[in-house]
């Protein structure tokens, strides 16, 4: 396994320990940041997701900058992504800082283009990540983050940024699974 592929896996290793930093009913207490009350859990959690989060950048980085591109990695780096990303929303729906019906549709998406990448890889086509679904994740990731963060530091200022973040995130989830569909259509001539 070449080192692009190993940060991937880092990534689904940070998963557990962000679930159990999260779910786990610890009694840390909170910080206050400019005003912000932020339980301790939730602001180590958002440390432990960013980071995790990070990872995404740098196995990227590495593979291209040392040509060690795989299948593998085209395969590891996107589900390593949505894992993540679907825990992070699952545990803010149960702590009541999402709205469950977005987070339906981001999963949702999650799992329709899972499938499409499977019927594409019995072809022998492994298809990586475009810059439609890399925007998608990283406005994915600021909306977690912001919302981890109980909308520091915009909070200060009245302004709900974390649900902006959160149905600009939603916008580009739907865009890039439709597109991503678009561009991939020709496996669903085949099936006449």
């Amino acid at each position: 396994m070449n080192l692009p592929n190993k940060i991937t896996v880092s990534r689904v290793c940070l998963i557990p320990v962000f679930l159990i930093i999260m779910a786990v009913p610890f009694r840390w207490g909170s910080v206050v940041l400019l005003g912000t009350e932020i339980p301790v859990t939730h602001l180590a959690g958002c440390i432990i997701f960013a980071v995790a989060s990070l990872t995404d950048w740098i196995d990227g980085h590495y593979a291209r900058k040392l040509n060690l591109v795989t299948n593998l990695g085209k395969f590891l780096d996107p589900l390593a992504d949505k894992l993540l990303v679907s825990t992070a929303f699952i545990l803010l729906v149960g702590l009541q800082m999402a709205p469950a019906w977005i987070v339906i549709i981001i999963i949702a998406r999650e799992f329709a283009v899972t499938g499409l990448r499977l019927i594409l890889a019995e072809g022998g086509e492994v298809v990586a990540a475009n810059m439609l679904g890399k925007i998608k994740t990283w406005t994915q990731i600021i909306a977690i983050i912001l919302l981890l963060l109980h909308n520091f530091p915009f909070a200060a200022l009245s302004f709900r940024m974390d649900l902006v973040a959160l149905w600009v995130a939603l916008i580009f989830t739907i865009w890039s699974g439709a597109d991503y569909f678009y561009l991939n259509r020709k496996v669903f001539a085949h099936s006449k």
